[in-house]
């Protein structure tokens, strides 16, 4: 009988599982973020689009003062040098260049801020990286034909139906305006055509917003479904991580950071700090509704030990020196817990003590 191959059908199953924290971070690695091309070139294409609008008059104003200004000069001075001709194109290009980026540099702001904030910080050189799957034709023709592709040219067709419709109807709204404009000034007609272009494109605009807004959306989903895990992709993942001695140190500071931080937080709940002087701290409650006996809020040794003090200063609480107390509440009473029945007499006395303090005080 031929012997029977035993394999996990985990390897096999489906990608059903959310991807883990550290999978992102890899996958992040190799270039491939969750970023929506579409979103971007629209609130660019806004940002443009109202760029003209605020500078454009402006642009169209020195660019005919210009023009005038050639002209005037030409028409005077007939005989003019080839390098006096020279040094006014570059003075007319100056001012051109200077005029066109009040719109260049707010688009290429924005476009560089709306990619900030979908991908982040990123340096790497992955994807730059040479890879045979892309010279084999059948890997070509998978991407050809992906679902990826498909979409792309759904979203290709809607933005030209949908811009296109958009156009027209606008257009048809104002064909009136247009068919009166040979009744015009040239000056006149400049600004109506400037006017009726920049608020179709003003419509354009936000129609492709509108499309990158939902292509966001989709891109969000697709890459959360492609960087799935199966249950035993995220099973290999722990064991790789348990197994790692600077995760586990990583985990176990964050563990002790946090409970350092609830232990702080409960500290103004304190009746008493009983110390050592230096090298203990063990903060005490009782509070008769919680506990029987009087329990332990916060303990601490050296350095913690003294940010206790500090904090039990700054929150007018007893501090108490009673080295064989503290030491023992110390080794003995973990925190939130009751102390032993052992220390209720000494625990009692200094109980009785802090009372009459405050008594005192009043």
């Amino acid at each position: 009988m031929d012997k029977l191959i035993k394999i996990d059908l985990q390897f096999f199953g489906e990608k059903t599982e959310e991807a883990t924290p550290k999978k992102r971070q890899d996958t992040r690695k190799k270039g491939n973020v969750l970023q929506s091309k579409e979103l971007t070139g629209a609130v660019t294409l806004i940002v443009a689009v109202y760029s003209v609008q605020i500078f454009g008059g402006r642009i169209l104003d020195n660019l005919s003062k210009a023009m005038y200004y050639f002209i005037e000069l030409a028409y005077k001075n007939s005989s003019i040098s080839n390098i006096e001709a020279y040094l006014l194109m570059l003075k007319a290009l100056t001012f051109t260049v200077i005029d066109v980026l009040y719109i260049l540099i707010p688009t290429f702001f924005t476009a560089f801020i709306v990619q900030r904030m979908q991908v982040g910080t990123l340096f790497t050189t992955e994807p730059l990286q040479p890879k045979l799957d892309r010279l084999n034709p059948i890997s070509g023709l998978k991407r050809m034909f992906s679902m990826q592709a498909v979409m792309n040219l759904v979203k290709s067709l809607l933005k030209i139906i949908l811009v296109g419709y958009v156009g027209y109807i606008y257009l048809v709204n104002n064909l009136p305006l247009v068919l009166k404009s040979y009744q015009l000034t040239s000056q006149k007609f400049s600004y109506m055509m400037g006017y009726l272009s920049i608020n179709m494109a003003t419509r354009m605009a936000f129609v492709i917003f509108l499309l990158g807004v939902f292509d966001y959306i989709y891109q969000r989903y697709s890459y959360n479904k492609n960087i799935k895990m199966s249950k035993q992709e995220v099973k290999e993942e722990m064991k790789q991580s348990e197994g790692d001695p600077q995760i586990k140190s990583k985990i176990k500071q964050k563990q002790r950071e946090a409970a350092m931080r609830r232990m702080m937080q409960e500290l103004p709940k304190a009746d008493v700090i009983i110390t050592n002087p230096t090298h203990f701290a063990v903060a005490l409650k009782y509070d008769e509704e919680k506990y029987d006996a009087p329990y332990v809020v916060a303990k601490g040794q050296d350095y913690i030990a003294q940010k206790i003090k500090e904090k039990a200063k700054s929150f007018d609480i007893p501090i108490i020196e009673n080295k064989p107390l503290a030491r023992a509440l110390y080794a003995q009473v973990d925190i939130n817990q009751m102390i032993t029945p052992k220390l209720y007499e000494a625990v009692a006395e200094v109980l009785a003590y802090v009372m009459n303090l405050k008594k005192a005080k009043r």
